[in-house]
């Protein structure tokens, strides 16, 4: 056996996000790596101790406007490099914010200032005021700017496709069988609508966090400045927008850890807009099945190894898959992250690390799902011979006027005619030309078929 190789790369990778996947990923990854984690650990310092000099402290003046561009520059350009330091400081110190704090005060050497304050980085604070905030500010940026963005990707498409197709008529399965045709526009807009309002859950969710010390107190703070009001100045420092401040919303109660019920509600808005996205990739993989959509290829593109003719749907498997990993970790997340046993436990640092791989699943899944939707060519032909086939469909519609006018045994009528046999056009003609209803009626019902019995699906279709 071969000896295990030490050197990373993506054929390497554990995880096939960093692997295969690596570079469908490139915007996710500078929000929810290790990397994106520490850069927003030194911009909740970095923000912290900046509120601290303007709080009117005499033993803390306010920093020149020279210090301030100086210390919002550690943020703004933050490098790998630099998250490459703090882990080498945390082999020494085996606390990572402590890592955080000590790289900070190192950045203050030549600049007395700086020095002269440094003290007052990390004040007051326990880490989970500085962990706690820094994924508060990675969950805002990765909703805002990838998972959100996504989703709202897949509705566009969804959308034009409702538009597109609002007057292609398609025979229904319900239980699987042949039922009240709609069309493929209509199909396309019921996700729509239900997607839409996922994601309008998942923006609603307000991203909270605390600073408030180890049990949520502000015992050290009153301890230094008994008088000051640190519950407003810890909200001010939340609250201002960056990048003077954080721009979440303050949480005014908690024990060391923020309780993460905001996360837990996020992460729940997530699985239910994947679960609908399951839910159409799979219907979507069923009528690629029934040859109602042809699947576009590139050039040299192959379906299948041994089979030369098969178009396999693979962008919609790879889509479910990947939305049913996504779901496990964060309907674990959300489970598992509003339980502390007291005032802290750990089991939660360790599952917080998850919170990008839960993200990346769900990223990978809105892509492969957005080209899936995008290679689907309609055929039209073999949604009309489904419809042709299946003129039973027309059974609801007509006894449904018998009914209107009286006719006994509506039901019971139409469902000798057409249940557990083959129903031809011939045969409801005649029956309808039978019936005792206006002959205007009758005409109505004579020219229906099974493609243009389609209520207000179009118009449904159209309106979104």
């Amino acid at each position: 056996m071969n000896a295990p190789t030490t050197h990373f790369s993506p054929i390497t990778a554990l995880s096939p996000l960093d692997g295969r996947y690596a570079a469908k990923l490139a915007l996710l990854r500078p929000i929810m790596s290790e990397h994106g984690y520490m850069q927003r650990r030194v911009q909740v310092e970095v923000s912290w101790f900046i509120a601290l000099s303007d709080a009117g402290f005499s033993e803390f003046k306010p920093l020149t406007t020279g210090a301030r561009a100086y210390l919002l520059g550690l943020v703004k350009n933050f490098s790998e490099a630099d998250s490459t330091a703090i882990k080498e400081i945390e082999k020494t110190t085996n606390h990572d914010v402590k890592a955080v704090e000590y790289w900070i005060k190192s950045k203050f050497e030549a600049r007395p200032e700086l020095e002269k304050a440094a003290e007052f980085v990390h004040f007051a604070c326990t880490s989970e005021d500085i962990n706690n905030t820094s994924h508060a500010l990675q969950l805002r940026s990765g909703r805002d700017q990838v998972l959100l963005p996504g989703l709202d990707r897949i509705v566009l498409k969804l959308r034009e496709m409702a538009h597109l197709y609002a007057a292609v008529p398609m025979l229904s399965r319900t239980h699987g069988q042949t039922a009240s045709p709609t069309t493929v526009g209509k199909e396309m807009a019921n996700v729509l609508v239900r997607l839409q309002a996922a994601a309008e859950r998942i923006a609603a969710v307000k991203i909270l966090a605390k600073m408030n010390g180890a049990v949520g107190n502000y015992n050290a703070h009153l301890a230094a400045w008994p008088g000051f009001d640190w519950e407003a100045f810890s909200r001010s420092v939340i609250e201002t927008p960056e990048p003077n401040g954080l721009g979440l919303n303050f949480q005014p109660y908690s024990i060391q850890i923020e309780p993460h019920d905001y996360m837990a509600e996020l992460f729940d808005a997530v699985a239910r807009a994947n679960t609908i996205l399951i839910d159409l990739s799979r219907d979507v993989w069923g009528y690629v099945s029934l040859g109602y959509f042809k699947q576009r290829l590139k050039a040299g593109e192959i379906g299948s190894s041994t089979m030369p003719h098969k178009v396999n749907p693979i962008d919609f498997e790879n889509a479910e898959g990947n939305l049913g990993l996504a779901n496990a970790l964060l309907r674990h997340l959300s489970e598992k992250l509003p339980i502390s046993r007291w005032q802290r436990d750990l089991t939660d640092s360790t599952v917080l690390r998850n919170i990008g791989v839960a993200f990346g699943y769900a990223t990978l899944a809105y892509s492969s799902l957005l080209t899936g939707l995008n290679k689907l060519e309609l055929n039209e032909e073999a949604l009309a011979a489904d419809l042709d086939a299946a003129w039973e469909v027309l059974a609801e519609p007509i006894q449904t006027v018998m009914r209107r006018y009286g006719v006994p045994g509506a039901y019971e009528k139409l469902k000798e005619v057409t249940r557990g046999q083959s129903v031809t056009r011939e045969a409801l003609h005649g029956l309808i030309a039978s019936l005792e209803i206006p002959q205007a009626e009758k005409d109505r019902l004579l020219a229906m078929t099974p493609g243009s019995y389609t209520g207000m699906a179009v118009a449904l279709a159209r309106r979104v």
